[in-house]
């Protein structure tokens, strides 16, 4: 027998104690199943690459330490909350909420996500007003700065908070900036250096165990959190980056959707900031302090729940609450997402909506950031056109928003991408806001957003090319591992 055989045996006993891994092992469920035993059947020495990248299965781990809650009461709150909940006489003072009971039992139960309904909810949709009220804030910050982003770029925007931040950590305020070493890939501590040295710190989310090589590509931290001094906090789409501000000649004019909360919200978005920060530091852990929990002032009335999730569930919650959500749709249903790669459940419960009635619309970027990712988009559009639903393609430049609005009564906005790596590997946050006021402030955005974009019909899908046809293909069917 000669080294080549060999070496074809070897690969085939490989890949059949993948399959095995893979099958009855990881117990991934079936897609995502079948999609890697075709990827180590077809390409079998690059398939075991790729599975060793991007196969790996945290559902088991547990990986942040939910001890220090109880310091806090939140534990006390929950249980609490619960018991109201199952009370079939108790009643919200706002009628807006009671409807969504159900929703918020869930996220109660499964998320430990508490409701709170004194906050006032402040929508930013441009990159630059949305950075401007962020340096506004950390100029006026007293005590402490603690900022998450995905994609943290060390071009003119990032060196300019890196400088605002060193300035505030000079004055005494302690600062904290954690980032993802995967999305943030070109970053590294030693950009942060004058913030070290001023008493800054910094912690990497995943790192590399070997240079150049990270074995996690899978399983990243998608969130993006601030919070000043425990009064403030921001969530959503926008990353770190001059094109998030519209300055990129590739992508143009950047449309997304992040939050300016102020109220009692802003205790989960802070236990969520010091879970994921315990968990990257190691050796420099938060302490559960008043400080980083102070009382609120009552600045407004909007009622919302601060929802995480990742791949260490056992529950895909965000994905969980937006089929909750289109399930109580009465009339509308309005999405905006740069990627529409749904799974079954969640593309079964729009068309149900759709074929029912319900005036279901969803907007996606007329240009790829991601090749696969935006053909399989494309596919999974193709589906849900058939039904009635309205589709349209944003011109103006890259939309990269992630907001769902039932009835303009309640929304979601936070990190989540309508897709699977979203809901099953990612690490995401997102506000679900039982308020018709801030539901209505996205609903009416959708709308204006609609004056920059094509009406995308059945008809121009079905003439699409045959180029487009493969491209969808291949895509459609790599969709549950991209």
């Amino acid at each position: 027998m000669n080294i080549v055989s060999i070496l074809v045996a070897v690969l085939f006993i490989i890949n059949m104690l993948l399959a095995i891994i893979v099958v009855f092992i990881e117990r991934k469920d079936a897609s995502a199943t079948w999609a890697w035993v075709m990827i180590l059947f077809f390409i079998p020495f690059l398939g075991f690459i790729f599975y060793l990248f991007f196969g790996q299965n945290l559902t088991r781990r547990r990986l942040f330490n939910w001890a220090g809650m109880r310091k806090i009461g939140i534990v006390d709150i929950i249980t609490k909350q619960i018991d109201q909940i199952r009370d079939p006489e108790f009643r919200y003072y706002d009628d807006n909420v009671d409807p969504y009971r159900d929703l918020i039992y869930m996220h109660l139960i499964n998320n430990d996500a508490i409701l709170t309904h004194d906050n006032n909810v402040q929508l930013l949709m441009d990159g630059q007003e949305k950075f401007d009220h962020v340096f506004d804030d950390i100029k006026q910050a007293e005590d402490h700065i603690h900022i998450q982003y995905y994609i943290f770029r060390n071009d003119n925007l990032g060196k300019k908070l890196i400088q605002e931040l060193v300035k505030k950590a000079n004055e005494g305020v302690k600062v904290r900036v954690m980032y993802d070493e995967l999305g943030s890939r070109n970053l590294s501590r030693t950009h942060f250096k004058t913030l070290i040295a001023a008493g800054g710190e910094v912690a990497v989310f995943f790192p590399s165990r070997f240079p150049l090589i990270n074995l996690r590509l899978n399983y990243r931290n998608h969130r993006k959190l601030i919070i000043i001094d425990g009064q403030i906090g921001y969530v959503g789409g926008f990353n770190i980056g001059d094109e998030y501000i519209g300055t990129s000649k590739k992508f143009g004019y950047w449309r997304d959707t992040h939050l300016r909360i102020q109220g009692n919200a802003v205790d989960p978005m802070q236990t969520r900031y010091i879970l994921d920060w315990s968990q990257a530091s190691k050796k420099a852990n938060i302490d559960y302090e008043s400080r980083y929990f102070p009382m609120k002032k009552n600045l407004g009335n909007a009622t919302m729940q601060i929802v995480s999730s990742g791949p260490d569930s056992e529950w895909e919650q965000i994905k969980n609450g937006y089929i909750k959500m289109i399930m109580s749709a009465k009339e509308s249903i309005f999405i905006q997402t740069p990627y529409f790669i749904p799974d079954q459940s969640l593309l079964d419960v729009l068309r149900i909506a759709s074929l029912s009635g319900k005036d279901v619309r969803v907007m996606i970027p007329d240009k790829p950031d991601h090749p696969f990712v935006y053909w399989a988009t494309y596919s999974h559009i193709g589906e849900l056109l058939k039904t009635g639903a309205k589709v349209y393609i944003y011109n103006k430049g890259f939309i990269h928003a992630k907001t769902i609005v039932i009835d303009r009564k309640m929304n979601s906005v936070g990190t989540a991408n309508i897709d699977m790596r979203s809901f099953k590997l990612n690490f995401e946050v997102n506000a679900f806001i039982y308020d018709q006021e801030v539901s209505e402030i996205v609903a009416q955005s959708f709308e204006k957003d609609m004056l920059d974009s094509t009406r995308f019909t059945e008809k121009m899908y079905e003439n699409r090319s045959k180029w487009i046809r493969a491209k969808e293909s291949v895509s459609r069917l790599l969709s549950p591992v991209l």
